[in-house]
């Protein structure tokens, strides 16, 4: 069996990261912000914040929350022809 090289965080320079001007302290209101089932909502990765964030290949999609398990959510997105089930945190979830 091969071995894996690097992280799940890997050659995600670019991709995860913060424009110069959103840089600074995040926000405690998007730390704590609440979902309802039903809610669409975007993955939109906050850097800062490694706890709960999902695989790289899923970063702008979009999905819907089924139910809070513990401080995450459950999202059942669509990927191709499969729907899958994601446990994402609320800082990496914007609203739409």
């Amino acid at each position: 069996m091969a071995k894996r090289t690097g992280s799940r965080r890997r050659k995600t320079r670019y991709k995860l990261q913060k424009g110069v001007r959103e840089q600074g302290k995040m926000s405690i209101k998007d730390y704590l912000q609440e979902f309802k089932a039903g809610d669409k909502v975007a993955f939109v990765a906050e850097p800062a914040v490694q706890k709960g964030i999902y695989h790289r290949r899923y970063h702008g999609h979009t999905g819907e929350i089924m139910k809070k398990r513990g401080k995450c959510y459950e999202i059942k997105i669509q990927n191709l022809n499969k729907e899958k089930t994601l446990i994402v945190h609320p800082v990496h979830l914007k609203r739409i």
